[in-house]
């Protein structure tokens, strides 16, 4: 079993809003790690960091992942550090993961002051803008397609539908 495809990108990227358009096209189920995460822990990803800090959080991310991976057969939607494992990546590279490339403008007004994303509390726009240079060159060597979202998200799920079929 392998997921038809996996999204990965920054926070703000829509890797849920697109992962669920993507999936109801292909009529196939969404799945995204993050809410795998909370309902393991029965806590959200913000209570996690505080109660028992990021290092904690990242390996309850590359099990979820991992499984998910070897189970679902669907569209993925992956956390935005989900890449920082370098095994996550190995694993990565035997699927068809698109990077979605958002602008630090869209990025920053779709997540706004949220404060169930605990590593952009603060200086929204500076952090954000810190994790995408540095996460990007992770996104694109993981990725086999990079769509950028800076248009109606219909537009990047039928983008993403289009090189799926290209690539059968």
């Amino acid at each position: 079993m392998s997921p038809v495809v996996v999204l990965v990108g920054a926070p703000g990227s829509g890797k849920s809003t697109v992962g669920r358009l993507v999936a109801d096209r292909l009529g196939v189920a969404f799945r995204d790690s993050d809410e795998d995460i909370e309902t393991a822990a029965g806590r959200q990803i913000s209570d996690i960091f505080v109660e028992h800090g990021e290092p904690h959080f990242r390996a309850l991310e590359k099990a979820a992942v991992k499984e998910a991976l070897a189970t679902h057969d669907g569209v993925l939607a992956l956390g935005g550090g989900a890449i920082l494992d370098a095994d996550t990546r190995i694993l990565l590279k035997e699927h068809r993961v698109a990077f979605l490339e958002v602008t630090l403008t869209d990025a920053a007004s779709r997540v706004g002051l949220n404060r169930d994303r605990p590593l952009l509390l603060g200086n929204v726009r500076g952090t954000l803008l810190k994790l995408m240079d540095e996460r990007r060159p992770l996104y694109e060597e993981v990725a086999v397609l990079t769509v950028r979202t800076d248009r109606e998200p219909e537009e990047v799920a039928a983008e993403i539908i289009e090189s799926l079929g290209n690539q059968q």
